[in-house]
């Protein structure tokens, strides 16, 4: 455990001594723009890490897959899951992957295809005068018809990853809330004025970069966390979704374009009265306050016998109090740590800047 005279939730807590800086690999890392990312809190959760014991651990809702990076470059066997398949399609391509890169002839052959020639134009038909222009969508579908074409898994998922980050930085605040049109964001800002093309060449190159291997046999799952193949593991990183203040907050609302896109809108259900053909949501039941302590409560027993490590916000439902008691039914230590940190919320000119204390609870046995 951590080395701390706190134990229980006794009001104020020490700040964690700082160790060794993250390995230099982290900085390869591509940042994605992510509500939520712990991207800004990886030299504070590589701190708190380097002072557990464990040599396999599951990032149980990998989102940007940041953490999952962080644990692979520490040399741990990780495993990831989430519940939205874009967010697996990125751990795919740089955690499960050890050493697949895209070549040239690999992106040259990608981009060969027009999807005219094979009427795969869904996303042409579909996002019209919605998110990008004609040019950009033309040339998603035909990549799609090239992805289809890859014979390896790892690099279609490298590919993937390489347009969802496009996606992300062309569209003005990286969500998919409203339609580009009109929005007031052409600000001349450079990932505004290159196209979809010209960001996914940048992307390959970055994504390159990214691959490494830790020399270990890294896995990624889709699904609920509550079905996942994998039991045995020394730590487990929690960082569910909160019970949402506002729809504002929701994780499909927001990146449903990147979900979409991530299997090329393949059963998923588009709901058609949306302005911007959104997907409907999946139930998740951290999402929901009636639903939520059972949740973690679930979430707890689930991976009583391994050390659990829950990130949490200050504003968020269950409050700190509550988690601690439920994590004490299935662990006997617990410590937490807490960082002040500031998220950005809002989709719109009014967005707030929360201030807030991020939580990790420790829970060892």
């Amino acid at each position: 455990m951590i080395d701390s005279s706190y134990s229980e939730i006794t009001g104020e807590y020490p700040p964690l001594t700082l160790l060794a800086l993250p390995p230099p690999q982290l900085q390869q890392f591509p940042r994605f723009r992510y509500m939520g990312s712990k991207h800004r809190l990886t030299e504070w959760l590589h701190s708190v890490f380097q002072q557990l014991e464990f040599e396999t651990a599951m990032d149980a809702f990998s989102g940007s897959g940041v953490v999952s990076y962080l644990l692979k470059t520490m040399h741990k066997q990780v495993f990831t899951n989430d519940s939205l398949h874009f967010p697996y399609v990125l751990s795919q391509a740089l955690i499960q992957n050890n050493s697949v890169k895209l070549a040239r002839e690999d992106v040259d052959y990608v981009v060969s295809f027009k999807a005219e020639h094979t009427h795969q134009q869904f996303v042409q038909t579909t996002f019209r005068d919605i998110f990008y222009t004609a040019k950009d969508l033309e040339f998603l579908d035909d990549c799609w018809v090239g992805i289809r074409n890859l014979k390896s898994p790892l690099k279609r998922s490298l590919v993937l990853a390489c347009l969802l980050r496009s996606c992300i930085k062309r569209q003005p605040r990286g969500v998919f809330t409203v339609s580009g049109k009109g929005s007031g964001y052409q600000d001349g800002r450079r990932d505004l004025q290159l196209s979809l093309q010209e960001h996914f060449h940048e992307q390959v190159k970055s994504y390159n970069l990214a691959v490494f291997s830790n020399g270990k046999q890294n896995r990624s799952f889709c699904g609920d966390i509550f079905d996942s193949p994998v039991d045995n593991v020394d730590l487990v990183y929690m960082d569910p979704p909160y019970v949402p203040r506002a729809d504002d907050n929701c994780y499909m609302k927001r990146y449903h374009f990147l979900e979409g896109l991530s299997c090329y809108w393949q059963g998923v259900e588009i709901m058609e009265t949306s302005k911007v053909k959104k997907i409907k949501k999946p139930y998740s039941p951290f999402a929901h306050r009636k639903n939520a302590l059972h949740a973690f409560d679930q979430l707890f027993r689930r991976f009583a016998d391994s050390t659990q490590v829950l990130s949490y916000s200050s504003n968020a439902y269950p409050d700190l109090d509550c988690l601690v008691k439920m994590m004490k039914k299935y662990k006997h230590n617990i410590e937490v740590l807490t960082k002040p940190h500031r998220y950005h919320f809002g989709t719109h000119e009014n967005a707030k800047r929360n201030q807030v204390e991020e939580y990790l609870i420790i829970g060892a046995s």
